[in-house]
């Protein structure tokens, strides 16, 4: 078991914590991590773009003028790729792009994501996240507080309406609470800024309560 820092949201260091080695001291797995930010990004894919193909254009049944004697070139159909509303070559069609991910894999990606900022000291942990009016000056003082001056991610155990409303003028904060969280979401922020609830979620959830689940 290994001790991080509690702060407040003024940056000032008010206690203590004691985190869960299974969770937040294992092994960085940068396979899965990737396999697990494609198969979500893959997932955020809609797949619902298409275009017609000749066969499918209406229309051009007629052919537009006889073989021979005009002068023009042979045609066949108004619908053919070089007219003008007619079918597209080699044309898009929806697709499912979704993947699948073993669920014990999902969770290990996570898990090892998150022990990699913890690792690198770019874990805070916060004994309570929350603003008292919603107001975006209230989240920047809070980032103010710990210098932050890359991408910050705020996890909460809870949807905080007013959290969330302070935040989203900010470009360089984002917020999500603990359920939601996933490996994409931890890779894409440099620092990660979770509330203290959060993590006991984390343990009360995920954490192994038996010796038979640790020697699993």
């Amino acid at each position: 078991m290994a001790d991080v820092k509690v702060y407040n949201m003024k940056g000032q260091e008010v206690g203590s914590m004691t985190i869960s080695d299974f969770l937040f001291e294992i092994e960085y797995n940068e396979p899965l991590i990737h396999q697990a930010v494609v198969t979500r990004l893959a997932n955020m894919r809609q797949g619902t773009k298409g275009s017609l193909t000749r066969s499918e254009v209406r229309g051009g049944g007629k052919k537009p003028w006889r073989q021979k004697g005009t002068g023009n070139a042979r045609q066949g159909s108004t619908r053919a790729p070089q007219w003008i509303k007619g079918g597209v070559v080699f044309a898009p069609k929806a697709r499912d792009f979704s993947k699948k991910m073993n669920k014990n894999d999902k969770r290990l990606a996570l898990f090892s994501a998150l022990s990699k900022k913890v690792a690198d000291n770019l874990f805070y942990v916060i004994d309570d996240i929350s603003v008292a009016e919603g107001k975006t000056k209230e989240m920047v003082e809070f980032v103010k507080a710990f210098n932050f001056d890359k991408s910050v991610l705020v996890v909460l155990n809870e949807h905080e309406s007013l959290v969330k409303r302070a935040a989203r003028n900010l470009e360089k904060v984002d917020t999500i609470t603990a359920e939601l969280l996933s490996t994409y979401e931890v890779v894409k922020n440099n620092v990660i800024v979770i509330a203290k609830s959060a993590v006991e979620y984390f343990e009360a959830t995920y954490a192994p309560k038996t010796e038979e689940e640790v020697a699993e």
